[in-house]
């Protein structure tokens, strides 16, 4: 079993930057691939990122490559996502999630765990 629960979303302009981050509980974290998702008021949601449980490999939608850095750090059991250069169209509630390593990633029938997820709000 593992509990997540996301920190450091919140309200800022465009071009701006937010660190999300998600802890983790439960000896296992370093067994799991995590990933980030978003989803927006009436939409789906949708993938942004994931990191394997290496850490060696990360992934990233098409809309944030260059602006989102996701990363790890299996000794404190978090994993965090660096966004840069914000837009309006991020808004969206950011939920982290882990899965068993070698699933799909970009789906979220590959993760068994979700946070409750933290709110962002990128203003024009």
């Amino acid at each position: 079993q593992v509990q997540l629960v996301e920190s450091g979303g919140g309200l800022v302009q465009a071009g701006g930057s937010l660190r999300l981050s998600c802890a983790a509980s439960g000896r296992t974290f370093s067994s799991y691939d995590m990933g980030w998702f978003r989803q927006a008021p009436g939409k789906e949601r949708e993938f942004v990122a994931t990191i394997r449980w290496s850490g060696g490999s990360t992934y990233y939608r098409d809309s944030v490559k260059g602006r989102f850095t996701i990363s790890r750090d299996n000794a404190k059991n978090t994993v965090y996502l660096q966004m840069n250069s914000l837009k309006p169209e991020d808004t969206a509630v950011y939920y982290c999630a882990a899965g068993v390593p070698g699933s799909i990633y970009y789906t979220t029938s590959a993760y068994h765990y979700w946070g409750q997820g933290t709110q962002v709000t990128v203003s024009s």
